[in-house]
Protein backbone atom coordinates (compact mmCIF):
# COMPACT_ATOMS: atom_id res chain seq x y z
CA UNK A 1 0.00 0.00 0.00
CA UNK A 2 1.17 3.26 -0.69
CA UNK A 3 2.86 5.08 1.85
CA UNK A 4 0.35 8.34 2.06
CA UNK A 5 -2.57 6.31 0.89
CA UNK A 6 -2.06 4.37 4.20
CA UNK A 7 -1.48 7.69 6.38
CA UNK A 8 -4.78 9.10 4.97
CA UNK A 9 -6.54 6.02 5.83
CA UNK A 10 -5.19 6.00 9.55
CA UNK A 11 -6.13 9.50 10.40
CA UNK A 12 -9.40 9.05 11.55
CA UNK A 13 -8.02 5.99 14.38
CA UNK A 14 -4.67 8.90 15.09
CA UNK A 15 -7.06 11.56 15.89
CA UNK A 16 -9.18 9.70 18.16
CA UNK A 17 -6.25 8.20 20.09
CA UNK A 18 -3.97 11.51 20.27
CA UNK A 19 -7.37 12.99 21.12
CA UNK A 20 -7.63 10.65 23.89
CA UNK A 21 -3.93 11.38 25.26
CA UNK A 22 -5.04 15.02 25.36
CA UNK A 23 -8.27 14.17 27.51
CA UNK A 24 -6.34 12.53 30.12
CA UNK A 25 -3.14 13.97 30.58
CA UNK A 26 -3.94 18.15 29.61
CA UNK A 27 -7.69 18.12 30.66
CA UNK A 28 -8.23 20.80 27.95
CA UNK A 29 -11.38 19.17 26.59
CA UNK A 30 -14.35 19.98 28.17
CA UNK A 31 -16.72 16.86 28.10
CA UNK A 32 -19.17 16.43 25.58
CA UNK A 33 -19.57 20.25 25.05
CA UNK A 34 -16.30 20.06 22.62
CA UNK A 35 -17.01 16.98 21.00
CA UNK A 36 -19.48 17.84 17.84
CA UNK A 37 -17.03 20.39 17.01
CA UNK A 38 -13.83 18.10 16.89
CA UNK A 39 -16.26 15.80 14.94
CA UNK A 40 -16.29 18.15 12.66
CA UNK A 41 -12.93 19.25 12.41
CA UNK A 42 -11.83 15.33 11.56
CA UNK A 43 -14.38 15.64 8.89
CA UNK A 44 -12.76 18.58 7.34
CA UNK A 45 -8.88 16.96 8.07
CA UNK A 46 -10.30 13.81 6.06
CA UNK A 47 -11.40 16.22 3.02
CA UNK A 48 -7.92 17.82 3.23
CA UNK A 49 -6.20 14.20 3.23
CA UNK A 50 -8.34 13.84 -0.14
CA UNK A 51 -7.14 16.95 -1.57
CA UNK A 52 -3.86 15.98 -1.21
CA UNK A 53 -4.02 12.44 -2.88
CA UNK A 54 -5.35 14.60 -6.18
CA UNK A 55 -2.57 17.74 -5.46
CA UNK A 56 0.58 14.71 -5.35
CA UNK A 57 -0.82 13.23 -8.03
CA UNK A 58 -0.47 16.45 -10.06
CA UNK A 59 3.34 17.48 -8.64
CA UNK A 60 4.86 14.21 -8.05
CA UNK A 61 5.99 15.13 -4.61
CA UNK A 62 4.58 12.32 -2.04
CA UNK A 63 5.96 13.75 1.31
CA UNK A 64 4.82 11.28 4.11
CA UNK A 65 4.68 14.76 6.54
CA UNK A 66 1.83 16.12 5.11
CA UNK A 67 -0.54 14.05 6.89
CA UNK A 68 0.79 14.04 9.98
CA UNK A 69 0.93 18.24 9.93
CA UNK A 70 -2.77 17.94 9.37
CA UNK A 71 -3.10 15.67 12.54
CA UNK A 72 -1.32 18.08 14.72
CA UNK A 73 -2.97 20.98 13.57
CA UNK A 74 -6.35 19.24 13.74
CA UNK A 75 -5.26 18.55 17.51
CA UNK A 76 -4.78 22.49 17.80
CA UNK A 77 -7.64 23.11 16.67
CA UNK A 78 -9.27 20.47 19.16
CA UNK A 79 -8.15 22.54 21.53
CA UNK A 80 -8.92 25.55 20.74
CA UNK A 81 -12.23 25.01 20.58
CA UNK A 82 -13.00 23.17 23.67
CA UNK A 83 -10.19 24.84 25.87
CA UNK A 84 -11.61 25.76 29.80
CA UNK A 85 -8.13 28.37 30.45
CA UNK A 86 -6.01 30.26 28.84
CA UNK A 87 -3.16 28.01 28.95
CA UNK A 88 -4.84 25.37 27.10
CA UNK A 89 -5.97 28.06 24.68
CA UNK A 90 -2.47 29.23 23.78
CA UNK A 91 -1.62 25.71 23.59
CA UNK A 92 -4.40 24.75 21.25
CA UNK A 93 -3.39 28.19 18.79
CA UNK A 94 0.60 27.32 18.74
CA UNK A 95 -0.09 23.77 18.46
CA UNK A 96 -2.34 24.40 15.33
CA UNK A 97 -0.47 27.43 13.86
CA UNK A 98 3.36 26.09 13.79
CA UNK A 99 2.10 22.99 11.56
CA UNK A 100 0.49 25.82 9.10
CA UNK A 101 3.72 27.95 8.96
CA UNK A 102 5.13 24.68 7.99
CA UNK A 103 2.51 23.35 5.42
CA UNK A 104 2.50 26.92 3.85
CA UNK A 105 5.97 26.40 2.89
CA UNK A 106 5.31 23.00 1.53
CA UNK A 107 7.02 23.25 -1.27
CA UNK A 108 10.79 23.79 -0.47
CA UNK A 109 11.80 24.70 -3.72
CA UNK A 110 9.39 27.30 -5.01
CA UNK A 111 10.16 30.40 -3.84
CA UNK A 112 6.87 32.02 -3.47
CA UNK A 113 5.72 28.93 -1.20
CA UNK A 114 9.10 29.41 0.79
CA UNK A 115 8.30 33.44 1.21
CA UNK A 116 5.04 32.28 2.25
CA UNK A 117 5.65 30.38 4.94
CA UNK A 118 8.25 33.11 6.02
CA UNK A 119 5.69 35.78 6.09
CA UNK A 120 3.12 33.54 7.81
CA UNK A 121 5.82 32.71 10.71
CA UNK A 122 7.04 35.96 11.26
CA UNK A 123 3.55 37.96 11.41
CA UNK A 124 2.13 34.88 13.25
CA UNK A 125 5.09 35.05 15.72
CA UNK A 126 3.71 39.01 16.20
CA UNK A 127 0.36 38.13 17.24
CA UNK A 128 1.14 35.62 19.39
CA UNK A 129 3.27 37.79 21.34
CA UNK A 130 0.23 40.01 21.33
CA UNK A 131 -1.87 37.03 22.50
CA UNK A 132 0.71 36.28 25.40
CA UNK A 133 0.90 39.61 26.35
CA UNK A 134 -2.85 39.81 26.88
CA UNK A 135 -2.86 37.05 28.98
CA UNK A 136 -0.32 38.27 31.23
CA UNK A 137 -2.36 41.28 31.94
CA UNK A 138 -5.57 38.98 32.15
CA UNK A 139 -4.12 36.75 34.61
CA UNK A 140 -2.52 39.47 36.61
CA UNK A 141 -5.88 41.57 37.23
CA UNK A 142 -7.59 38.38 37.76
CA UNK A 143 -5.57 36.69 39.13
CA UNK A 144 -6.51 33.25 37.07
CA UNK A 145 -6.29 31.52 33.70
CA UNK A 146 -9.90 29.89 33.79
CA UNK A 147 -12.89 31.76 31.71
CA UNK A 148 -15.20 30.99 34.77
CA UNK A 149 -13.08 32.81 37.37
CA UNK A 150 -12.15 36.07 34.52
CA UNK A 151 -15.82 35.79 34.12
CA UNK A 152 -16.43 36.15 37.99
CA UNK A 153 -13.74 39.01 38.11
CA UNK A 154 -14.64 41.10 34.71
CA UNK A 155 -17.78 41.91 37.00
CA UNK A 156 -15.90 44.56 38.80
CA UNK A 157 -15.03 46.03 35.04
CA UNK A 158 -11.08 47.02 36.16
CA UNK A 159 -9.70 48.99 33.40
CA UNK A 160 -6.10 47.08 32.72
CA UNK A 161 -8.47 43.57 32.22
CA UNK A 162 -9.76 46.04 29.54
CA UNK A 163 -6.57 46.48 28.14
CA UNK A 164 -5.47 42.99 28.35
CA UNK A 165 -9.09 41.99 26.59
CA UNK A 166 -8.08 43.91 23.53
CA UNK A 167 -4.86 42.63 23.07
CA UNK A 168 -6.18 38.59 23.31
CA UNK A 169 -8.61 40.51 20.56
CA UNK A 170 -6.10 41.44 17.96
CA UNK A 171 -4.21 38.16 18.94
CA UNK A 172 -6.81 36.00 17.53
CA UNK A 173 -8.01 38.45 14.78
CA UNK A 174 -4.69 37.34 12.99
CA UNK A 175 -5.88 33.44 13.08
CA UNK A 176 -9.14 34.65 10.87
CA UNK A 177 -7.08 37.62 8.71
CA UNK A 178 -9.62 39.75 9.70
CA UNK A 179 -8.23 43.72 8.81
CA UNK A 180 -6.08 45.56 10.03
CA UNK A 181 -4.27 41.85 10.93
CA UNK A 182 -4.78 40.48 7.53
CA UNK A 183 -1.09 41.68 5.66
CA UNK A 184 -0.01 37.79 5.73
CA UNK A 185 -3.18 36.51 3.66
CA UNK A 186 -2.83 37.70 0.03
CA UNK A 187 0.72 36.23 -0.22
CA UNK A 188 0.11 33.15 1.83
CA UNK A 189 -2.71 32.01 0.01
CA UNK A 190 -1.01 32.57 -3.21
CA UNK A 191 2.58 31.17 -2.44
CA UNK A 192 0.94 28.11 -0.25
CA UNK A 193 -0.44 24.53 -1.73
CA UNK A 194 -3.82 24.98 -2.91
CA UNK A 195 -4.78 21.69 -0.60
CA UNK A 196 -2.90 23.45 2.04
CA UNK A 197 -4.60 26.68 1.02
CA UNK A 198 -8.33 24.91 1.04
CA UNK A 199 -7.45 23.40 4.75
CA UNK A 200 -6.25 26.69 6.16
CA UNK A 201 -9.37 28.78 5.16
CA UNK A 202 -11.45 26.67 6.60
CA UNK A 203 -11.42 24.55 9.89
CA UNK A 204 -8.13 27.04 11.32
CA UNK A 205 -10.54 30.07 10.82
CA UNK A 206 -13.63 28.24 11.84
CA UNK A 207 -12.17 27.22 15.04
CA UNK A 208 -10.83 30.57 16.03
CA UNK A 209 -14.15 32.18 15.17
CA UNK A 210 -15.38 29.91 17.79
CA UNK A 211 -12.92 30.06 20.08
CA UNK A 212 -13.62 34.16 20.09
CA UNK A 213 -16.74 33.96 20.48
CA UNK A 214 -16.20 31.67 23.90
CA UNK A 215 -13.52 33.97 25.16
CA UNK A 216 -15.89 36.80 24.90
CA UNK A 217 -18.83 35.71 25.64
CA UNK A 218 -17.79 33.33 28.40
CA UNK A 219 -15.29 34.97 30.23
CA UNK A 220 -16.24 38.43 29.87
CA UNK A 221 -19.78 38.64 29.10
CA UNK A 222 -20.54 41.47 31.27
CA UNK A 223 -17.57 43.72 29.20
CA UNK A 224 -19.90 43.47 26.29
CA UNK A 225 -20.33 47.11 25.92
CA UNK A 226 -16.33 47.23 25.83
CA UNK A 227 -15.36 44.40 23.71
CA UNK A 228 -18.29 45.09 21.00
CA UNK A 229 -16.50 48.14 20.10
CA UNK A 230 -13.59 46.92 19.05
CA UNK A 231 -15.08 43.82 17.26
CA UNK A 232 -16.92 46.33 15.70
CA UNK A 233 -13.91 48.23 14.41
CA UNK A 234 -12.40 45.29 12.95
CA UNK A 235 -15.66 43.73 11.41
CA UNK A 236 -15.93 47.24 9.57
CA UNK A 237 -12.49 47.96 8.64
CA UNK A 238 -12.51 43.75 7.00
CA UNK A 239 -15.36 44.63 5.08
CA UNK A 240 -13.88 47.50 3.79
CA UNK A 241 -10.33 46.26 3.16
CA UNK A 242 -11.86 42.93 1.65
CA UNK A 243 -14.65 44.72 -0.25
CA UNK A 244 -12.01 47.13 -1.95
CA UNK A 245 -8.79 44.80 -2.06
CA UNK A 246 -10.48 42.15 -4.11
CA UNK A 247 -11.68 44.34 -7.08
CA UNK A 248 -8.05 44.47 -8.01
CA UNK A 249 -6.99 40.97 -8.30
CA UNK A 250 -6.24 38.86 -11.21
CA UNK A 251 -4.94 35.85 -9.28
CA UNK A 252 -7.83 33.65 -7.92
CA UNK A 253 -6.58 32.82 -5.01
CA UNK A 254 -5.47 36.07 -3.71
CA UNK A 255 -9.06 37.34 -5.17
CA UNK A 256 -10.47 34.29 -2.38
CA UNK A 257 -8.09 35.92 -0.20
CA UNK A 258 -9.66 38.85 0.16
CA UNK A 259 -13.06 37.18 -0.03
CA UNK A 260 -12.19 35.52 3.28
CA UNK A 261 -10.82 39.18 5.02
CA UNK A 262 -14.26 40.57 3.65
CA UNK A 263 -16.19 37.25 4.91
CA UNK A 264 -14.34 37.13 8.63
CA UNK A 265 -16.49 40.41 9.27
CA UNK A 266 -19.53 39.36 8.56
CA UNK A 267 -18.87 36.77 11.25
CA UNK A 268 -17.92 38.92 13.39
CA UNK A 269 -20.65 41.43 13.20
CA UNK A 270 -22.87 38.36 14.37
CA UNK A 271 -20.19 37.93 17.12
CA UNK A 272 -20.57 41.78 18.22
CA UNK A 273 -24.38 40.74 18.45
CA UNK A 274 -23.65 39.11 22.09
CA UNK A 275 -26.25 37.15 21.92
CA UNK A 276 -27.08 33.59 21.53
CA UNK A 277 -28.55 34.61 17.94
CA UNK A 278 -25.74 35.91 17.24
CA UNK A 279 -23.41 32.38 17.69
CA UNK A 280 -26.41 30.52 16.28
CA UNK A 281 -25.52 33.36 13.22
CA UNK A 282 -22.01 32.40 13.33
CA UNK A 283 -22.34 28.90 13.27
CA UNK A 284 -24.34 28.55 10.56
CA UNK A 285 -22.71 31.21 8.42
CA UNK A 286 -18.67 29.46 9.01
CA UNK A 287 -20.24 26.45 7.91
CA UNK A 288 -21.79 27.41 4.88
CA UNK A 289 -18.47 29.66 4.25
CA UNK A 290 -16.34 26.88 4.57
CA UNK A 291 -18.35 24.55 2.10
CA UNK A 292 -18.13 27.14 -0.45
CA UNK A 293 -14.84 28.04 0.23
CA UNK A 294 -13.55 24.38 -0.12
CA UNK A 295 -15.35 24.14 -3.55
CA UNK A 296 -14.13 26.88 -5.36
CA UNK A 297 -10.11 25.73 -4.37
CA UNK A 298 -11.55 22.62 -5.61
CA UNK A 299 -12.38 23.63 -8.67
CA UNK A 300 -8.87 25.69 -9.09
CA UNK A 301 -7.35 21.89 -8.36
CA UNK A 302 -9.36 20.23 -10.94
CA UNK A 303 -8.93 23.22 -13.83
CA UNK A 304 -5.51 23.28 -15.89
CA UNK A 305 -4.09 24.24 -19.33
CA UNK A 306 -1.10 23.00 -20.82
CA UNK A 307 0.07 21.12 -17.96
CA UNK A 308 0.35 24.55 -15.96
CA UNK A 309 -2.54 24.81 -13.07
CA UNK A 310 -5.61 27.68 -13.88
CA UNK A 311 -4.23 30.43 -11.51
CA UNK A 312 -5.42 33.68 -12.72
CA UNK A 313 -9.19 34.84 -13.43
CA UNK A 314 -7.75 35.33 -17.25
CA UNK A 315 -7.21 31.34 -16.99
CA UNK A 316 -11.10 31.21 -16.90
CA UNK A 317 -11.44 33.16 -20.32
CA UNK A 318 -14.59 31.11 -22.64
CA UNK A 319 -14.82 28.27 -19.74
CA UNK A 320 -18.40 27.71 -20.54
CA UNK A 321 -17.90 26.78 -24.20
CA UNK A 322 -15.18 24.33 -22.87
CA UNK A 323 -16.31 22.59 -19.92
CA UNK A 324 -19.60 23.59 -19.08
CA UNK A 325 -20.32 21.10 -15.93
CA UNK A 326 -17.68 23.27 -14.11
CA UNK A 327 -18.36 26.05 -15.27
CA UNK A 328 -22.03 25.80 -13.75
CA UNK A 329 -20.34 24.81 -10.46
CA UNK A 330 -18.44 28.02 -10.32
CA UNK A 331 -21.33 29.80 -10.68
CA UNK A 332 -23.46 28.29 -8.34
CA UNK A 333 -19.89 28.82 -5.28
CA UNK A 334 -19.40 32.71 -6.54
CA UNK A 335 -23.15 33.50 -6.24
CA UNK A 336 -23.40 31.49 -3.01
CA UNK A 337 -20.46 33.24 -1.66
CA UNK A 338 -22.45 36.53 -2.95
CA UNK A 339 -25.13 35.92 -1.30
CA UNK A 340 -27.55 35.41 -3.69
CA UNK A 341 -30.82 33.73 -2.57
CA UNK A 342 -31.90 31.05 -2.58
CA UNK A 343 -28.01 29.73 -2.40
CA UNK A 344 -26.52 28.63 0.81
CA UNK A 345 -24.47 31.77 1.16
CA UNK A 346 -27.89 34.21 1.24
CA UNK A 347 -28.96 32.03 4.32
CA UNK A 348 -25.83 32.77 6.30
CA UNK A 349 -25.61 36.16 5.37
CA UNK A 350 -29.61 36.48 6.62
CA UNK A 351 -28.83 35.10 9.70
CA UNK A 352 -25.55 37.54 10.21
CA UNK A 353 -27.66 40.50 9.37
CA UNK A 354 -30.99 39.45 11.19
CA UNK A 355 -28.55 38.87 14.33
CA UNK A 356 -26.93 42.40 14.24
CA UNK A 357 -30.11 44.15 13.35
CA UNK A 358 -32.02 42.49 16.58
CA UNK A 359 -29.49 43.90 18.99
CA UNK A 360 -30.43 47.90 19.42
CA UNK A 361 -27.61 50.33 17.30
CA UNK A 362 -26.10 47.98 15.37
CA UNK A 363 -28.28 48.27 12.17
CA UNK A 364 -25.82 50.94 10.84
CA UNK A 365 -22.85 48.16 10.72
CA UNK A 366 -25.37 45.41 9.44
CA UNK A 367 -26.24 48.35 6.44
CA UNK A 368 -22.49 48.33 6.06
CA UNK A 369 -22.21 45.15 5.24
CA UNK A 370 -24.99 45.12 3.05
CA UNK A 371 -23.09 47.82 0.59
CA UNK A 372 -19.64 45.65 1.15
CA UNK A 373 -21.52 42.59 0.15
CA UNK A 374 -22.24 44.53 -3.09
CA UNK A 375 -19.03 45.72 -3.72
CA UNK A 376 -17.98 42.78 -3.58
CA UNK A 377 -20.39 41.48 -6.22
CA UNK A 378 -17.86 43.06 -8.70
CA UNK A 379 -15.30 40.45 -8.22
CA UNK A 380 -17.37 37.48 -8.12
CA UNK A 381 -19.89 38.45 -10.81
CA UNK A 382 -16.09 39.54 -12.95
CA UNK A 383 -15.09 35.86 -13.19
CA UNK A 384 -18.60 34.41 -14.25
CA UNK A 385 -18.45 37.49 -17.32
CA UNK A 386 -14.89 35.97 -18.36
CA UNK A 387 -16.35 32.22 -18.35
CA UNK A 388 -19.80 32.95 -19.88
CA UNK A 389 -19.31 35.63 -22.53
CA UNK A 390 -15.39 35.63 -23.26
CA UNK A 391 -14.20 33.52 -26.21
CA UNK A 392 -12.18 30.71 -25.42
CA UNK A 393 -8.40 30.65 -25.20
CA UNK A 394 -7.73 27.24 -25.42
CA UNK A 395 -8.86 23.76 -24.20
CA UNK A 396 -8.80 22.45 -20.77
CA UNK A 397 -6.49 19.87 -19.55
CA UNK A 398 -8.02 16.33 -17.94
CA UNK A 399 -9.58 17.04 -14.28
CA UNK A 400 -8.04 14.79 -11.07
CA UNK A 401 -11.38 12.61 -10.07
CA UNK A 402 -11.16 13.62 -6.33
CA UNK A 403 -11.02 17.48 -6.58
CA UNK A 404 -13.40 17.26 -9.58
CA UNK A 405 -15.87 15.68 -7.21
CA UNK A 406 -15.33 17.47 -3.89
CA UNK A 407 -16.02 20.77 -6.14
CA UNK A 408 -19.14 18.77 -7.64
CA UNK A 409 -20.10 17.92 -3.93
CA UNK A 410 -19.56 21.28 -2.20
CA UNK A 411 -21.75 23.52 -5.68
CA UNK A 412 -24.72 20.72 -4.69
CA UNK A 413 -24.81 21.33 -1.25
CA UNK A 414 -25.68 25.19 -1.44
CA UNK A 415 -29.40 24.21 -2.87
CA UNK A 416 -30.16 21.43 -0.26
CA UNK A 417 -29.31 23.52 2.32
CA UNK A 418 -31.37 26.79 0.65
CA UNK A 419 -34.40 24.74 -0.02
CA UNK A 420 -34.36 22.99 3.56
CA UNK A 421 -33.36 26.23 5.49
CA UNK A 422 -36.99 27.25 7.02
CA UNK A 423 -37.74 24.07 8.82
CA UNK A 424 -33.85 23.14 9.04
CA UNK A 425 -31.44 25.73 9.71
CA UNK A 426 -33.05 26.87 12.81
CA UNK A 427 -32.64 23.77 14.88
CA UNK A 428 -29.62 22.87 13.40
CA UNK A 429 -28.57 26.12 14.76
CA UNK A 430 -29.65 25.13 18.53
CA UNK A 431 -28.23 22.41 18.28
CA UNK A 432 -24.60 23.48 17.26
CA UNK A 433 -24.65 26.41 19.58
CA UNK A 434 -25.81 23.76 22.47
CA UNK A 435 -22.98 21.86 21.41
CA UNK A 436 -19.78 24.18 21.80
CA UNK A 437 -21.52 25.34 25.72
CA UNK A 438 -21.77 28.90 24.30
CA UNK A 439 -23.97 31.03 26.38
Amino acid sequence: MDLNLGLNLALPELIIAVGALVILVFGAFRGDKGMTSVSALCGVVLIAAAYFAAFVEHVGNRRFEFPILILLATLGMSMMVSAGDLIALYIGIELQSLALYVLAAFRRDDPKGSEAGLKYFVLGALSSGLLLYGASLVYGFTGSMNFNDIAAAAANQQTGLIFGLVFLICGLAFKISAAPFHMWTPDVYEGAPTPVVAFAAGAPKFAALVLIARVLMGGFEDSIEQWRQVILAISVLSFVVGGLGGLMQKNIKRLMAYSSIANMGYALLAIAAGTEYGVQALLLFSVLYMVDTLGMFAVQMSLARKGQPVENVADLTGMSKINMPMTIVITVLMLSLLGMPPLGGFWGKYYIFGSALAVEGLWPFAALGLAASVLSAFYYLRILKVMWFDAPTGEMDKAPVEAKWIAYGAAAFAFPVAMLALHWLDPLAQMASSSFGLK
